[in-house]
């Protein structure tokens, strides 16, 4: 197994890629694929964990694609071809969109089969898989052209699986032609950014990228560079005024894409910005002398509150958590563009608890989906006392939300209004404050009519959903939990990736 070590960054991307290419030939059956799909993410989840031990322990893993890596040529010494790169900060998303794909994919088997017609099932996985190979690519590549290249493999394949949910909701086929049209702009955005920074600094690999770029920050080429990729990151962030792609695509997709773009897609494009601010174009350009935190920051309090306050209005279950995450999206780019190191702490633990407590909340109302075919609010009322661990897990969920004490939750915005404060921006701190009250506001909206609410006349009787659904929703939640109330976790894993990003002494 010890030979296998120094391939893990590419073993992480070929996994699923050798199972989305092998998946359609499973048959039309629902079974094969899946069980595939299954043993390639929990496989895929292993390699990223044995790589994230060994880069915790023994500091950044290079891998170069083939045979090539640095090579001297006169007047030129640099990176020939492909570099993989693995720190701390990417080891950590490695592991979250791959633990998170491994926890969801058991629970689709049901959900999937139900929403999907069964002789297009073999067809999902395949692309469910290609889009953690898009996801997974993003996180470890090294090149920023690969990175884009990876953006549209992932945006490519999402916009299919929202599609897909058309069988159940035909709002669903609109919602992936509004992803396509402003996934398409933002990925030109990019494109044209990493086009100028070529152009600006000669090479593709972002270390190298990086030392250019510092050489160089008054060429307008690396302005105009910076300017096209943070408007291209933003829209694939989703961050206000630039997210109305969201909403709907969360919204009308099948519950296991709903869980599965809220735990990873999000999460991904913030590490992207992660990667372009602090190491390709560094801390003191971004934040310094082009001030780009001053308009993250904005948009961040504004994305906090609209996403709350439209949240509240909502009658949908599902696109009341499609706006929750509109506002979620704005913590963690708030923490971003804070840009110190409680406030980056706080984003990273913020992506992690969301991931796992937005995730747990598609799946449960994809249990009350499986049930009732419904997630309008109406219909869900009184169904605490039919789906009892249903609810109970969309209620602790909800506590995580809000960040109730000894949630992942409480923890995030802990460090975030640290954050501010040390900034002295005790506005954003309210802001943040606020944020969390809204949050109790339309946490209510979804406890109030499913615990307290009675059930309409004549509702047919409902029964819990499966162990296999509700056992995976079970896991995120306990997850978010030890996340609350493991401070080493904390200090040992996040709080060293941010010194790591900021250059700062462990």
């Amino acid at each position: 197994m010890n030979g296998l070590l120094p391939h893990l960054p590419a073993l992480i991307v070929l996994t699923p890629l050798l199972g989305g290419v092998l998946a359609p030939l499973c048959g039309k059956g629902p079974n094969k694929a899946w069980t595939l799909a299954t043993a390639v993410t929990w496989i895929t989840f292993a390699w990223t964990c044995w790589l994230a031990v060994t880069v915790y322990d023994q500091g950044t893993v290079q891998y170069f694609v083939g045979t090539w890596g640095v090579r001297s040529v006169p007047d030129w010494t640099g990176v020939v071809g492909i570099e993989l790169k693995v720190d701390r900060l990417n080891a950590l998303i490695l592991c979250l969109v791959s633990g998170m794909t491994a926890v969801i994919t058991p629970y689709a088997r049901l959900s999937v089969a139900k929403e999907i017609p069964h002789d297009r099932l073999h067809f999902f996985y395949a692309v469910w898989l290609l889009c953690l190979t898009g996801l997974l690519g993003i996180t470890v590549t090294g090149d920023a052209f690969n990175l884009y290249v990876l953006i549209e493999i992932s945006s490519l394949t999402t916009y299919i699986l929202v599609a897909l949910g058309k069988a159940r909701d035909k709002r669903a086929l609109t919602a992936a032609i509004r992803y396509l049209f402003m996934g398409t702009v933002g990925a030109s955005f990019l494109l044209l950014g990493v086009g100028y920074l070529f152009m600006a600094t000669g090479t593709l690999n972002m270390t190298e990228m990086a030392e250019a770029v510092a050489q160089n920050r008054d060429s307008p080429a690396v302005h105009t560079a910076f300017a096209f990729v943070l408007a291209g990151l933003c829209l694939k962030m989703a961050l206000f005024p630039v997210h109305q792609w969201l909403p709907k695509a969360y919204a009308y997709s099948p519950s296991a894409v709903s869980a599965f773009l809220a735990s990873t897609a999000t999460k991904v494009a913030i590490y992207g910005a992660f990667r372009f601010l602090f190491t390709v174009f560094g801390t003191e350009f971004s934040f310094g002398r082009l001030d780009a935190n001053s308009l993250l920051v904005v948009c961040s309090c504004i994305a906090i509150l609209y996403g709350s306050l439209v949240a509240i209005r909502q009658t949908d279950l599902k696109r009341l958590l499609a706006y929750s995450s509109v506002a979620q999206v704005g913590y963690m780019v708030l923490g971003l563009a804070l840009a110190n190191r409680e406030a980056l702490t706080g984003t990273l633990v913020h992506m992690v608890n969301h991931a796992l407590v937005k995730g747990a909340m598609f799946l449960a109302v994809g249990c009350m989906i499986y049930r009732l075919d419904s997630a309008k609010l109406d219909d869900l009322r009184g169904l605490g006392k039919r789906m009892p661990l249903t609810t109970v897990c969309l209620i602790v969920g909800c506590l995580g939300l809000v960040g109730v004490p000894l949630t992942g939750g409480f923890v995030s915005k802990w460090y975030l209004v640290q954050g501010a404060l040390r900034e002295g921006l005790w506005p954003v701190a309210v802001v943040l404050l606020v944020g969390s009250l809204l949050a109790v506001l339309y946490a209510m909206r979804i406890v109030e009519p499913i615990v307290f609410g009675s059930a309409p006349e004549g509702a047919a009787e409902v029964r819990e959903a499966p162990p296999s659904m509700l056992l995976p929703t079970a896991v995120l939640l306990v997850g978010s939990l030890i996340l609350g109330v493991s401070g080493s976790l904390n200090t040992s894993l996040i709080w060293t990736a941010t010194g790591d990003l900021l250059g700062v002494a462990q």
